[in-house]
Protein backbone atom coordinates (compact mmCIF):
# COMPACT_ATOMS: atom_id res chain seq x y z
CA UNK A 1 0.00 0.00 0.00
CA UNK A 2 1.29 3.48 -0.87
CA UNK A 3 0.30 7.00 0.04
CA UNK A 4 1.48 10.47 -0.85
CA UNK A 5 1.14 13.71 1.11
CA UNK A 6 0.88 16.87 -0.99
CA UNK A 7 2.08 19.58 1.35
CA UNK A 8 4.80 22.19 1.08
CA UNK A 9 6.80 19.27 -0.26
CA UNK A 10 5.52 15.85 -1.30
CA UNK A 11 6.22 12.73 0.71
CA UNK A 12 5.49 9.27 -0.62
CA UNK A 13 5.57 6.09 1.46
CA UNK A 14 5.29 2.48 0.32
CA UNK A 15 4.66 -0.16 2.98
CA UNK A 16 7.23 -2.95 2.50
CA UNK A 17 6.18 -5.03 5.51
CA UNK A 18 8.46 -6.59 8.12
CA UNK A 19 11.55 -6.50 5.92
CA UNK A 20 13.37 -3.25 5.10
CA UNK A 21 14.19 -2.72 1.42
CA UNK A 22 17.53 -1.15 0.53
CA UNK A 23 16.76 1.17 -2.37
CA UNK A 24 18.89 1.18 -5.49
CA UNK A 25 16.88 4.00 -7.09
CA UNK A 26 17.34 7.03 -4.89
CA UNK A 27 14.87 6.33 -2.09
CA UNK A 28 15.20 5.95 1.69
CA UNK A 29 14.33 2.98 3.88
CA UNK A 30 12.45 4.02 7.00
CA UNK A 31 10.46 2.61 9.90
CA UNK A 32 6.75 3.02 9.26
CA UNK A 33 5.63 2.02 12.76
CA UNK A 34 6.26 -0.26 15.72
CA UNK A 35 3.45 -1.03 18.13
CA UNK A 36 4.77 -1.50 21.66
CA UNK A 37 8.23 -2.57 22.76
CA UNK A 38 7.69 -6.13 21.58
CA UNK A 39 5.57 -5.31 18.56
CA UNK A 40 6.54 -6.07 14.98
CA UNK A 41 8.41 -3.32 13.19
CA UNK A 42 6.91 -2.37 9.82
CA UNK A 43 9.13 -0.70 7.23
CA UNK A 44 8.60 1.53 4.20
CA UNK A 45 10.35 3.07 1.26
CA UNK A 46 10.17 6.86 1.38
CA UNK A 47 10.66 9.49 -1.28
CA UNK A 48 10.78 13.18 -0.41
CA UNK A 49 10.05 15.89 -2.99
CA UNK A 50 11.38 19.22 -1.73
CA UNK A 51 8.92 21.55 -3.46
CA UNK A 52 5.27 20.70 -4.19
CA UNK A 53 2.65 23.03 -2.74
CA UNK A 54 5.42 25.56 -2.13
CA UNK A 55 5.50 26.12 -5.91
CA UNK A 56 1.90 27.31 -5.72
CA UNK A 57 2.95 29.65 -2.93
CA UNK A 58 5.56 30.99 -5.34
CA UNK A 59 2.82 31.75 -7.85
CA UNK A 60 0.97 33.58 -5.07
CA UNK A 61 3.80 35.41 -3.27
CA UNK A 62 6.51 35.60 -5.94
CA UNK A 63 4.71 36.09 -9.23
CA UNK A 64 1.56 37.42 -7.49
CA UNK A 65 -0.74 35.92 -10.13
CA UNK A 66 -3.17 34.52 -7.53
CA UNK A 67 -4.31 35.92 -4.20
CA UNK A 68 -4.88 32.58 -2.46
CA UNK A 69 -3.36 29.15 -3.07
CA UNK A 70 -6.82 27.69 -3.75
CA UNK A 71 -7.15 30.03 -6.76
CA UNK A 72 -4.56 28.05 -8.70
CA UNK A 73 -7.05 25.36 -9.74
CA UNK A 74 -9.20 27.85 -11.65
CA UNK A 75 -6.19 29.61 -13.20
CA UNK A 76 -4.57 26.32 -14.25
CA UNK A 77 -7.85 25.13 -15.79
CA UNK A 78 -7.42 27.85 -18.44
CA UNK A 79 -3.94 26.56 -19.34
CA UNK A 80 -3.06 24.25 -22.20
CA UNK A 81 -0.62 21.34 -21.91
CA UNK A 82 -0.10 21.51 -25.65
CA UNK A 83 1.58 24.89 -25.09
CA UNK A 84 4.71 22.90 -24.28
CA UNK A 85 5.44 24.82 -21.08
CA UNK A 86 7.07 22.79 -18.30
CA UNK A 87 7.93 24.08 -14.81
CA UNK A 88 10.62 22.28 -12.81
CA UNK A 89 10.24 23.67 -9.25
CA UNK A 90 13.80 22.88 -8.15
CA UNK A 91 14.04 26.08 -6.12
CA UNK A 92 16.20 24.38 -3.46
CA UNK A 93 17.56 21.54 -5.57
CA UNK A 94 15.92 18.22 -6.37
CA UNK A 95 15.14 15.56 -3.79
CA UNK A 96 14.19 11.95 -4.44
CA UNK A 97 15.01 10.21 -6.67
CA UNK A 98 17.49 12.68 -8.22
CA UNK A 99 19.26 14.14 -5.15
CA UNK A 100 20.80 17.08 -6.97
CA UNK A 101 21.48 20.04 -4.64
CA UNK A 102 22.72 22.10 -7.58
CA UNK A 103 19.49 21.86 -9.58
CA UNK A 104 17.48 25.06 -9.81
CA UNK A 105 13.96 25.99 -10.84
CA UNK A 106 13.29 26.28 -14.54
CA UNK A 107 10.48 27.22 -16.91
CA UNK A 108 11.09 25.75 -20.34
CA UNK A 109 9.12 25.66 -23.55
CA UNK A 110 8.06 29.32 -23.53
CA UNK A 111 6.87 30.96 -26.74
CA UNK A 112 5.13 34.24 -27.57
CA UNK A 113 1.87 32.34 -27.17
CA UNK A 114 2.61 31.24 -23.59
CA UNK A 115 0.49 32.77 -20.85
CA UNK A 116 0.44 32.78 -17.08
CA UNK A 117 -2.32 30.18 -17.26
CA UNK A 118 0.08 27.76 -18.96
CA UNK A 119 2.70 28.40 -16.28
CA UNK A 120 0.12 27.80 -13.54
CA UNK A 121 -0.95 24.52 -15.14
CA UNK A 122 2.67 23.42 -15.52
CA UNK A 123 3.33 24.28 -11.86
CA UNK A 124 0.45 22.10 -10.69
CA UNK A 125 1.43 19.31 -13.08
CA UNK A 126 4.97 19.37 -11.67
CA UNK A 127 3.66 18.05 -8.36
CA UNK A 128 2.23 15.00 -10.10
CA UNK A 129 5.33 14.45 -12.24
CA UNK A 130 7.63 14.50 -9.21
CA UNK A 131 5.44 12.05 -7.30
CA UNK A 132 5.40 9.78 -10.34
CA UNK A 133 9.21 9.81 -10.47
CA UNK A 134 9.30 8.68 -6.83
CA UNK A 135 6.63 5.98 -7.15
CA UNK A 136 8.15 4.54 -10.32
CA UNK A 137 11.43 4.24 -8.39
CA UNK A 138 9.55 2.36 -5.67
CA UNK A 139 8.19 -0.03 -8.26
CA UNK A 140 11.71 -0.68 -9.53
CA UNK A 141 12.99 -1.34 -6.01
CA UNK A 142 10.22 -3.77 -5.07
CA UNK A 143 9.27 -5.30 -8.44
CA UNK A 144 5.67 -4.86 -7.31
CA UNK A 145 2.87 -3.21 -9.24
CA UNK A 146 1.08 -0.40 -7.44
CA UNK A 147 -2.65 -1.08 -7.24
CA UNK A 148 -3.70 2.42 -6.13
CA UNK A 149 -2.30 5.54 -4.53
CA UNK A 150 -3.93 7.05 -1.46
CA UNK A 151 -3.39 10.77 -1.03
CA UNK A 152 -3.67 13.46 1.61
CA UNK A 153 -2.43 16.95 2.43
CA UNK A 154 -3.52 20.45 1.53
CA UNK A 155 -3.19 20.14 -2.26
CA UNK A 156 -5.19 16.89 -2.29
CA UNK A 157 -8.36 18.98 -2.50
CA UNK A 158 -7.37 19.89 -6.08
CA UNK A 159 -9.44 17.57 -8.30
CA UNK A 160 -7.53 18.43 -11.47
CA UNK A 161 -4.20 17.60 -9.82
CA UNK A 162 -5.41 14.20 -8.65
CA UNK A 163 -6.94 13.36 -12.03
CA UNK A 164 -3.64 14.20 -13.73
CA UNK A 165 -1.77 12.20 -11.10
CA UNK A 166 -3.92 9.18 -11.88
CA UNK A 167 -3.46 9.71 -15.63
CA UNK A 168 0.34 9.76 -15.62
CA UNK A 169 0.79 7.22 -12.82
CA UNK A 170 -1.71 4.94 -14.59
CA UNK A 171 -3.29 3.75 -11.35
CA UNK A 172 -6.36 4.92 -9.41
CA UNK A 173 -5.85 7.74 -6.91
CA UNK A 174 -7.96 7.62 -3.76
CA UNK A 175 -8.73 10.69 -1.66
CA UNK A 176 -10.14 10.09 1.83
CA UNK A 177 -12.79 12.17 3.52
CA UNK A 178 -10.18 13.32 6.03
CA UNK A 179 -7.20 14.71 4.11
CA UNK A 180 -5.07 15.58 7.15
CA UNK A 181 -3.96 11.97 7.30
CA UNK A 182 -0.53 12.59 8.82
CA UNK A 183 -2.06 14.01 12.00
CA UNK A 184 -4.77 11.34 11.92
CA UNK A 185 -2.13 8.61 11.77
CA UNK A 186 -0.46 9.95 14.92
CA UNK A 187 -3.85 9.90 16.63
CA UNK A 188 -4.43 6.31 15.51
CA UNK A 189 -1.08 5.22 16.96
CA UNK A 190 -1.94 6.93 20.24
CA UNK A 191 -5.29 5.15 20.25
CA UNK A 192 -3.62 1.80 19.62
CA UNK A 193 -1.15 2.52 22.42
CA UNK A 194 -3.90 3.26 24.93
CA UNK A 195 -6.12 0.38 23.82
CA UNK A 196 -8.85 2.53 22.26
CA UNK A 197 -8.39 0.43 19.12
CA UNK A 198 -7.27 -3.16 19.40
CA UNK A 199 -5.56 -3.65 16.03
CA UNK A 200 -4.44 -1.97 12.83
CA UNK A 201 -7.23 -3.84 11.05
CA UNK A 202 -9.76 -2.06 13.25
CA UNK A 203 -8.10 1.27 12.45
CA UNK A 204 -8.18 0.50 8.73
CA UNK A 205 -11.94 0.00 8.87
CA UNK A 206 -12.39 3.67 9.84
CA UNK A 207 -10.93 4.86 6.51
CA UNK A 208 -13.57 6.46 4.28
CA UNK A 209 -13.28 7.26 0.59
CA UNK A 210 -14.21 10.72 -0.62
CA UNK A 211 -13.42 10.27 -4.32
CA UNK A 212 -11.55 7.84 -6.54
CA UNK A 213 -9.83 9.15 -9.67
CA UNK A 214 -9.32 6.68 -12.52
CA UNK A 215 -6.76 6.93 -15.35
CA UNK A 216 -8.38 8.46 -18.42
CA UNK A 217 -5.43 9.58 -20.57
CA UNK A 218 -4.17 7.51 -23.48
CA UNK A 219 -0.87 5.73 -22.95
CA UNK A 220 0.87 7.44 -25.88
CA UNK A 221 -0.10 10.90 -24.61
CA UNK A 222 0.98 10.01 -21.10
CA UNK A 223 4.37 8.79 -22.30
CA UNK A 224 4.87 11.93 -24.40
CA UNK A 225 4.19 14.21 -21.44
CA UNK A 226 6.38 12.26 -19.03
CA UNK A 227 9.24 12.23 -21.54
CA UNK A 228 8.92 16.01 -21.93
CA UNK A 229 9.02 16.41 -18.15
CA UNK A 230 12.17 14.31 -17.84
CA UNK A 231 13.79 16.28 -20.62
CA UNK A 232 13.07 19.49 -18.69
CA UNK A 233 14.44 18.02 -15.44
CA UNK A 234 17.74 17.30 -17.15
CA UNK A 235 17.91 20.98 -18.16
CA UNK A 236 17.45 22.05 -14.52
CA UNK A 237 20.08 19.70 -13.05
CA UNK A 238 23.46 21.08 -12.01
CA UNK A 239 22.50 24.67 -12.78
CA UNK A 240 24.03 26.19 -9.63
CA UNK A 241 27.41 24.63 -10.43
CA UNK A 242 27.52 25.77 -14.05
Amino acid sequence: MAKNTYGTGAFALLNTGATPVASEHGLLSTILWQLGEEGETVYALEGSVFVAGAAVQWLRDGLKVITASADVEQLAAAGDRDSGVVVVPAFVGLGAPHWDPDARGAIVGLTFGSGIEDIALATVDAMAYQVTDVLESMTLDTSAELGALRVDGGAAVNDALLQFQSDILRVPVERPRITETTALGAAFLAGLGTGFWSSTDEVAETWQLDRRFEPAMGEAERDRLVQRWRHAVERAKGWASS
